[in-house]
């Protein structure tokens, strides 16, 4: 079920709605570039866990409307837009690489609201202290946050190319990438139902333009508005000591900061083995119960 949300400011955020109508609510925040329909669970195992899962396009993906100058902390604000047309008082969040700094901007910012949240294969903030930020990351992240650090517009000149070949064939991501991807991800993305995910996900998301692209990595590289430390409910942090593209010691500082963060490692796994993970993760999401 789609919806458009109205926020106070104006925007149409696009919303999606899938699982059991009258579930357990869990917003699954996507990755960057990303949308609304990227990759879920199964929707049979929405069903048997009893989840409804509310997904959104972020600003400026898909169908939402802009937000020029975003914060990571300004989410909050959409989410709590979203859960009140729904009528949800409370409900849990998890995001996955870009999504996962949003998930815990919802944990901090609404801690009256939020009951749980996931992040998987995330990223730590530009400036965590002790951290080398750029640490194991592929030439090709480290080329775009630099790039991103040099401002809005040169950033989004740069990827201005990119994004129009992305939008005319969205595989032409996935193949830019494969040459860096570790032989976990490789087998992930050779899976006919996960890349026929990720292709329709990346179609949707820059259809327009690739407005929230340029913003995601200018938020990221940007001052959140928050402090992980400030985060006061249950935090699951997953990883995959294999991922080149948020690489894993981000969410080891996130762990040492968030007092209430507990960090499950897959050694063996990579960035993409996060799909294969959330599965197993709802069940602590909707209720607390150990993830399988």
């Amino acid at each position: 079920m789609t919806h458009v949300v109205c926020t106070d400011d104006g925007r149409r955020l696009s919303v999606e709605e899938m699982g059991k109508s009258d579930g357990d609510p869990v917003f699954l925040l996507h990755g960057t570039p990303g949308s609304r329909i990227g990759p879920h669970p199964r929707i049979s195992v929405l069903y048997w866990l009893g989840v409804r899962l509310i997904t959104f396009d972020r600003p400026g993906y898909g169908g939402s409307d802009r937000q020029v100058g975003r914060s990571v902390g300004s989410v909050a604000g959409d989410v709590s837009a979203i859960a009140d047309h729904l009528g949800l008082d409370r409900f849990s969040v998890v995001g996955r690489s870009g999504g996962g700094p949003h998930a815990l901007a919802c944990a901090a910012l609404l801690p009256e609201r939020v009951l749980r949240v996931a992040v998987l294969v995330g990223l730590a903030p530009h400036a965590a202290e002790g951290l080398d930020w750029f640490g194991g990351m592929t030439p090709s992240n480290v080329t775009e946050y630099t790039v991103a650090l040099s401002g809005r517009h040169r950033f989004a000149d740069w990827l201005a190319p990119a994004a129009r070949e992305i939008r005319a064939d969205p595989a032409s991501l996935i193949a830019g990438l494969y040459a860096e991807l570790p032989e976990a991800d490789r087998r992930m993305v050779n899976n006919p139902g996960v890349r026929d995910m990720l292709l329709r996900n990346y179609a949707e998301a820059l259809r327009r333009s690739e407005d929230g692209w340029v913003d995601d990595a200018i938020a990221f590289c940007s001052p959140w508005g928050f402090d992980p430390a400030d985060i006061t409910v249950p935090t699951l942090l997953w990883h995959g000591g294999q991922d080149r593209f948020s690489p894993i010691d981000h969410s080891r500082w996130l762990a040492t900061r968030i007092r209430t963060a507990t960090m499950w490692e897959e050694p063996e796994a990579a960035h993409f083995g996060a799909l294969a993970a959330l599965p197993d993760l709802l069940p602590w999401l909707v209720n607390g119960e150990d993830a399988a």
